[in-house]
């Protein structure tokens, strides 16, 4: 992970800002180490997820883990590393829902196949709306843009080998920027709406305009 910047105000001086580490302090090797990251992550989504992302504190992540904050600072020297962590646990699960989204609807036509992968990336996101809400939140200050970035483009591949099985239905003759349009616009307007629209995700009318929007583009000719 690389390092991320906060503003510390002094009365009378200019902002300084000081770096926010959010790189683990070190991956678990052994089963049991593996266990316990994977359990003080659970409990950092939880206590997110009902507590919200500033009264969520080290102490309190370590009290729901069951472990001792120590155990914790093993492998995260902040509070910022735990919600990175996350936030690339949540890209690599919406890699995992595009590849299953994309196998299932690989024969599909143009509009069935991209309302599966609307409703598929939009279900991931009601799963639990107060985590996801605070991971888009924080995203832009402690996420890792260069690892985001390669998540994103494998999103785009995806999407880009369905594109070429349809090549002679679908309007634009690029093929990496259809799908790079595709796929920003489905993610950016998903996690958009998770934190100013999400009575839209709830009740279906997020999955009607954004499948509306993508087939109308795939499907207008660019060639022109």
């Amino acid at each position: 992970m690389t390092d991320r910047f906060e503003p510390k105000k002094r009365e009378g001086a200019p902002a300084v800002i000081r770096p926010v580490p959010t790189r683990r302090r070190k991956f678990p090797k052994q089963e049991r180490s593996k266990a316990t990251v994977e359990t003080i992550l659970e409990a950092t989504a939880r206590v997110l997820a009902r507590e919200g992302y500033e009264r969520a504190t080290t102490n309190r992540i370590a009290e729901v883990s069951g472990y001792g904050v120590g155990s914790l600072y093993d492998y995260f020297p902040n509070k910022e590393s735990l919600v990175a962590a996350l936030i690339e646990r949540h890209a690599e699960e919406m890699v995992a829902v595009a590849e299953l989204s994309l196998l299932a609807s690989a024969d599909c036509p143009l509009p069935v196949a991209v309302r599966g992968w609307v409703e598929d990336g939009v279900r991931t996101h009601l799963a639990n709306p107060g985590l996801h809400n605070v991971l888009v939140e924080q995203v832009s200050r402690v996420g890792d843009p260069v690892r985001i970035g390669e998540f994103e483009e494998r999103i785009a591949q995806l999407i880009r080998s369905y594109l070429e099985r349809r090549e002679g239905e679908i309007g634009p003759r690029d093929l990496s920027l259809a799908s790079f349009v595709v796929a920003h616009a489905v993610l950016s307007l998903t996690h958009k709406a998770v934190t100013e629209r999400p009575e839209s995700l709830e009740d279906g009318q997020l999955v009607e305009e954004v499948t509306s929007l993508v087939v109308g583009y795939l499907a207008h000719d660019h060639a022109g």
